[in-house]
């Protein structure tokens, strides 16, 4: 076994971000996973910019470690392609519009009949059932309904969205852990199930006590900009050099460091700063001072100060920085993959470690159908022959 879901084999009819993310993720583990696409057109991801020599660096970044095969979902015998190929899968992942797949013939009924081991995992805006469900949803609508748009930006600006789609991604995420959940399962019952994971439902997930505090005691939670919501001084300071600084330093043992470091220990029986409710209540007058000494020094300067004094700060990193970084080279973080088409392209690296079933980056990004006769003879037992009829009919 030289990764945990070797020999585990992933349909993925998924298309954007979340679904081929949460494939990538199987991919990742060592699962088989068959990128089905549309013939002539692929993933829509494939058209995303930025492009490099003619690829998209999202449909590159999403879809390593996995396989393309074409199929012309329109055509009269595309279903009975798909039932042939999920009677032959462990795992099928797609996000569809629900109903989508049983307006096909390819329903739950349909694919467990012919393979009652089969996980089907399911992604979509807003689930399969329920008043919403057959609204679109992309992430930056979760973001907004979620409420996760109100808690982000400054106090007197708008709501903002985050600096990627990361509700998306986290979807993805949530759909691999089920489906690996799921496969544990079936180890134990002999049979498969339906995941069904949500872009809204998995953006409210990480509202954790600003759902307590609005249903159970009435209280709102708005915008604090970059400031800490719980204690202070814990935000973001400028630096002498045009830089930025986060600086986390809310509990009473970490304000004694910081006054120590800026050399004014008498804040520390000043009334304002005592506790830490109180410095919250303070947060403008200390976060002034923090500020001015900040103001006062070079970044290299203020970082070196405060891992002296051992206060949870970094710099807040530009993207140079972030590819840079010897943190993220050394745990393998930041890698580098060869296409025959876009040359060199970075991506992140596998970010789960293991040590006894190591994962590995094993193929690169696939071209559009670049493996269609090859799965079909494996998956299927389809010979030469009986690939060319089927491209003869452009089924595939």
């Amino acid at each position: 076994m030289t990764a945990p879901l070797d020999g585990i084999k992933v349909l993925d009819l998924s298309r954007f971000i979340a679904g081929p993310h949460c494939t990538k993720i199987l991919g990742d583990m060592g699962a088989d996973v068959l990128k089905v696409e549309k013939v002539g057109y692929g993933d829509d991801g494939r058209h995303f910019p930025p492009f490099q020599n003619g690829e998209s660096l999202y449909g590159l970044s999403l879809n390593r470690n996995k396989r393309s095969m074409v199929l012309d979902f329109r055509h009269k015998d595309a279903p009975a392609m798909l039932i042939d190929l999920a009677r032959n899968a462990d795992v099928l992942v797609e996000n569809f519009r629900p109903g989508t797949m049983e307006e096909m013939g390819c329903g739950w009924d349909v694919l467990q009949a012919v393979n009652p081991r089969l996980v089907m995992t399911r992604l979509s805006g807003f689930g399969q059932d329920g008043p919403y469900a057959m609204r679109p949803g992309f992430d930056g609508i979760a973001q907004a309904m979620s409420g996760l748009m109100s808690l982000a930006g400054d106090p007197d600006g708008p709501p903002m969205l985050a600096g990627t789609f990361y509700v998306d991604y986290m979807t993805g995420m949530y759909g691999a852990n089920a489906t690996v959940a799921a496969l544990f399962a079936r180890e134990r019952t002999g049979k498969g199930q339906v995941i069904d994971v949500a872009l809204l439902d998995s953006a409210v997930s990480v509202l954790t006590t600003a759902l307590a505090s609005q249903a159970d005691q009435n209280v709102t939670l708005t915008r604090t900009g970059n400031r800490d919501r719980y204690s202070s001084p814990a935000n973001v300071f400028a630096t002498r050099n045009g830089d930025y600084v986060l600086i986390v330093s809310g509990t009473n043992p970490l304000f004694a460091r910081v006054c120590t470091m800026i050399e004014m220990p008498e804040l520390l029986e000043d009334p304002r700063f005592t506790t830490v409710p109180l410095r919250l209540q303070n947060a403008a007058e200390i976060e002034a001072v923090v500020q001015g000494w900040c103001m006062a020094h070079d970044t290299d300067v203020v970082i070196d100060a405060l891992n002296k004094f051992g206060i949870p700060a970094c710099k807040v990193a530009t993207l140079k920085d972030v590819v840079e970084n010897p943190q993220l080279h050394h745990r393998g973080q930041l890698v580098e993959i060869n296409h025959p088409v876009a040359g060199k392209v970075t991506m992140a690296g596998v970010t789960m470690q293991m040590s006894d079933t190591p994962l590995t980056i094993r193929r690169p990004p696939p071209g559009l159908g670049e493996h269609t006769d090859e799965v079909l003879a494996e998956w299927l037992g389809l010979d030469a022959d009986a690939v060319g009829a089927l491209k003869a009919k452009r089924l595939v």
